[in-house]
């Protein structure tokens, strides 16, 4: 398997349609979505990173270094995404992916695809197929190179907010990622309802692993 790289948990969205607080630490069965989505990205992650603001005392039990955004305001994931690369360029890494707090499905060869799917591109978003839209790009899930960190905070300082424009300007590509036994690879926990749909794909996943 290739070198292992880096990730940054992007914790740091306001959780406006789950009534706010950290929608990352409610429970998904015996566990909380922040656990899950550590335990999915720890074996393909060199090092891991939690970008979350606010007092960062309420994750020690996570045992994960915690990185606020560095920007000013609610901008956005690619806030989380740009403290994320600081916090890697200062353990000597290349690139870094980015995995949401809120999605606990996401594939467990996530990394080893993005890295090897991206070619000669410099960062790569990972894409779904929508059944009324089509191919998606989830920009939550990306890879990272740490040498654009530089203008991706001089782009954010402009007031940049849309993640495809930035890695469309610095010619990113896609990774799609098929739906597998009829599962979103990307299912994301935005609502009390998604929440009660993710609890039940929860307990079927553990159903069908034992």
């Amino acid at each position: 398997m290739a070198e292992k790289i880096p990730g940054v948990i992007l914790a740091g969205g306001l959780s406006s349609r789950m009534g706010g607080g950290d929608k990352c630490l409610l429970s998904l069965g015996a566990e909380t979505l922040l656990q899950q989505v550590i335990a999915r990205l720890r074996p393909q992650a060199s090092a891991m990173v939690l970008n979350a603001n606010g007092d960062a005392s309420r994750f020690a039990d996570y045992g994960l270094p915690v990185v606020a955004d560095g920007i000013e305001g609610y901008a956005g994931p690619l806030a989380g995404v740009l403290a994320g690369l600081d916090w890697a360029a200062a353990q000597g890494a290349d690139h870094i992916v980015s995995v949401a707090a809120d999605t606990p499905f996401f594939p467990t060869d996530l990394v080893q695809r993005l890295n090897t799917g991206r070619g000669r591109a410099p960062l790569a978003l990972a894409a779904s197929i929508d059944p009324k839209r089509g191919q998606v790009r989830q920009p939550t899930f990306g890879l990272w190179p740490v040498a654009l960190r530089d203008d991706l905070r001089a782009a954010l300082q402009d007031g940049l907010r849309k993640v495809v424009i930035w890695t469309d300007k610095h010619g990113g590509t896609e990774v799609l990622f098929e739906t597998e036994n009829g599962q979103e690879p990307f299912f994301n926990v935005n609502t009390p309802e998604d929440l009660a749909i993710a609890r039940q794909m929860a307990t079927a996943e553990l159903g069908a692993d034992q």
